[in-house]
């Protein structure tokens, strides 16, 4: 269930979402390569989704962060951050053309850090 959309200022197309789904909802791996297959790319294996990772230290725990882009002259980007906690799995996920994403990086990466689940949420 989408829990909130973000405008960031940038320009270009974008939509940054941030969506909670109980328990596991599916597993990281399987989320990967959902994701990954949202923007046209292959899914990979559990090794090569553990090179993709990179992790985000928030007040709600541990972040795992991905970063995908395709190649070409219209290059799509993604980038979610997977926090779990309470027995819920939070996603927050920006998707856009690459030079929107990139615009908006920096901004993401404080929103990721910044995370924290109120007790009960």
């Amino acid at each position: 269930m989408r829990f909130a959309t973000l405008k960031p200022p940038v320009t270009g197309k974008i939509d940054v979402s941030v969506v909670v789904l109980p328990g596991p909802a599916g597993g990281e791996l399987a989320n990967v390569n959902r994701w990954r297959g949202q923007i046209g790319l292959p899914p990979v294996d559990e090794t090569a989704r553990a090179k993709l990772r990179q992790q985000v230290e928030t007040k709600a725990g541990a972040v795992s962060l991905y970063d995908f882009a395709t190649e070409g002259a219209n290059r799509q980007r993604m980038m979610v951050g997977l926090l779990s906690s309470g027995g819920r799995t939070w996603f927050v996920k920006m998707v856009g053309v690459e030079p929107a994403v990139e615009a908006a990086r920096a901004d993401f990466g404080k929103l990721l850090a910044s995370l924290h689940v109120p007790a009960g949420a």
